[in-house]
């Protein structure tokens, strides 16, 4: 297949995706109750922590796949508000998992690097992930969508206009070492998109949102956006895969979908806890 009609492929994969999902999700957000989108967010965030063990497993380490799992859904309820304890309850998670490279049994070379990663993946899906949900929980009920709506509309319109442009214009290298198809071009497009897309949710649901916050959010969740997406790039060339996943048909796995979500997330997240 040649490099044009690869990428008329790859991008009709992308768009079938996008229109079977898109709708749907939105539905999810303003439809459905907030507890819902969480749901929706936390099976996404255990689905990509599955994926990222499985990278570790490319590498020949081991990780620890229940006691993972436990300490990142800590993390996440306990960023998303949900946890039944007035305390996060993650630290003593942190510490047992951390004991349990104590216990008798082989490979002892391996269990220092083996809980390393685990409680990376733990932070990485567990902690960051509790951050996008935590947008749909926001007050007042009804702007708490828009906020999520926010942050899925930035990364994704800064997504599209990086595709593009990248693809029409790109010349030089972003980051050759980790991904060679992503050019400086393609992030400039990146962050003209992220604007584009805060400035529309702005005027859509976000009426109080000033202009020059809209401005500056649009860039900074674009920017941390490309750097989560570099940072997955940098995962998957440390396991020597191509993508992280088949989860999403033209897309990859779920990692490659919401790997800019993730960096995103937490900017919003505070500036409408602590700014707003």
């Amino acid at each position: 297949m040649t490099p044009p009609q690869a990428f008329s492929a790859n991008l009709a994969r992308r768009v079938l995706t996008a229109l079977v999902g898109l709708p749907l999700l939105a539905a999810a957000i303003f439809l459905g109750p907030p507890l819902l989108t969480v749901a929706i967010v936390a099976a996404a965030a255990l689905v990509g922590l599955l994926e990222f063990f499985r990278l570790v497993l490319q590498r020949g380490l081991v990780p620890m796949w229940a006691s993972g799992v436990i300490v990142a859904s800590a993390m996440f309820l306990d960023m998303a508000r949900l946890g039944p304890l007035r305390a996060p309850v993650w630290p003593l998670g942190c510490a047992l998992l951390l004991a349990s490279t104590l216990l008798p049994g082989p490979d002892l070379i391996d269990r220092v690097p083996s809980a390393a990663a685990t409680l990376l993946g733990a932070v990485y899906l567990g902690a960051l992930g509790g951050t996008i949900a935590a947008l749909r929980l926001l007050e007042p009920a009804g702007e708490g969508a828009w906020c999520l709506v926010l942050l899925l509309t930035i990364v994704m319109t800064s997504d599209t206009l990086a595709f593009f442009s990248g693809h029409a214009l790109g010349r030089h290298r972003l980051a050759p070492s980790l991904s060679p198809g992503k050019t400086v071009e393609g992030a400039l497009g990146g962050l003209v998109g992220g604007v584009v897309g805060a400035f529309a949710v702005r005027s859509l649901g976000l009426l109080s949102l000033p202009a020059s916050h809209a401005l500056i959010l649009g860039l900074a969740v674009a920017a941390l956006g490309i750097v989560g997406d570099l940072f997955e790039s940098l995962l998957k060339r440390w396991a020597g895969v191509k993508d992280s996943g088949r989860f999403f048909p033209g897309h990859g796995g779920m990692l490659d979908r919401i790997d800019g979500l993730l960096f995103g997330a937490p900017i919003l997240y505070y500036y409408f806890i602590y700014v707003r």
